[in-house]
């Protein structure tokens, strides 16, 4: 009999890259973390979507080290440059206590931010927070290259995933993102996610309550890639709530690619925000093209996301 959900890291299959490595003896792969829990950020966060949100704030829980090597990462301290001295490290009691805290300080939901290479000890925590009486929804808030293997292990412990569909084009997510196989591998993890939490429902107020939300980062000089991903949700249902995102500018290593070394212009997000449209796409949410500083975070500064 399993005695934890984080028994799985002793050969690692956390996510599609399948390492192998026993992470509970100290092994690292792909993602640079062992067998802890490490902790870049947790607070109250208000730049989420409006269901997410609400009026009281997201209970965000940002993890450090990633399983994707986003080349244009607006979080690159904490996903790819972070040493192991700046991040906390919680084993999954600590972490279920800071679940019980957000709960307490009013969040509208438990939010795990990049959750994707720590699924396994995520679902300890969250196991231990609901035997405690933790009530709050879970958000589960990743980059879309998950493991649909380790998603049917938890099943039951998520009420709303948010995942990205960055790419369904290979090349690009394998220059940018070092993840050739993500366009083959997104599609059975979106399927996944819906077939356990179904579409999205919100409470009387408008926050969400269980159910999937997808977000597409819309990328300059990529806009035939964003219309594949779109025609894809079309595809999978019209009525999926779908958040188009413009806040995309050339951060960390972005430079190095003259193809996405600037920003998104007003003209290519209104060509996408068309699409959306023209396909069906009518339960979308969408952001104010220019305002890409508001979401770019400092994990440098106690509070990243303040003004």
């Amino acid at each position: 009999m399993r005695r934890s959900f984080s028994e799985e890291m002793a050969c690692c299959r956390c996510c599609p890259r399948e390492c192998g490595v026993n992470r509970l003896r100290g092994e690292t792969g792909f993602c640079r973390t062992g067998s802890g829990i490490p902790v870049a950020h947790i607070g109250l966060h208000f730049g989420e979507e409006p269901p997410i949100s609400g009026s009281r704030g997201s209970g965000t829980i940002f993890f450090a080290g990633c399983n994707l090597r986003c080349v244009f990462c607006q979080n690159h301290q904490i996903s790819q440059e972070f040493q192991r001295g700046s991040v906390r490290t919680l084993s999954p009691r600590e972490l279920a206590d800071e679940m019980q805290r957000l709960e307490k300080a009013g969040a509208h939901n438990i939010n795990l931010v990049s959750p994707s290479h720590l699924i396994f000890p995520l679902a300890d925590a969250i196991s231990i927070a609901r035997n405690r009486g933790l009530t709050l929804p879970i958000v589960y808030n990743s980059n879309g290259y998950d493991s649909v293997a380790a998603l049917r292990e938890i099943r039951g412990l998520i009420n709303i995933f948010l995942p990205d569909l960055k790419y369904l084009d290979e090349d690009a997510a394998r220059g940018l993102s070092a993840a050739g196989d993500y366009a083959r591998i997104v599609p059975g993890v979106l399927g996944e996610m819906f077939a356990q939490v179904g579409p999205l429902v919100l409470d009387e107020a408008g926050s969400a309550r269980r159910g999937l939300l997808v977000r597409h980062l819309v990328l300059p000089g990529h806009l035939e890639n964003s219309r594949s991903c779109l025609r894809f949700l079309a595809g999978f249902s019209r009525d999926l709530p779908v958040s188009i995102m413009s806040q995309y500018s050339p951060q960390f290593r972005a430079g190095d690619y003259p193809r996405i070394n600037r920003t998104l212009s007003e003209e290519e997000y209104e060509s996408i925000i068309d699409c959306a449209l023209e396909l069906g796409l009518e339960n979308a949410f969408v952001q104010e093209c220019g305002s890409q500083q508001e979401y770019l975070p400092d994990f440098s500064r106690t509070d990243p996301f303040q003004a």
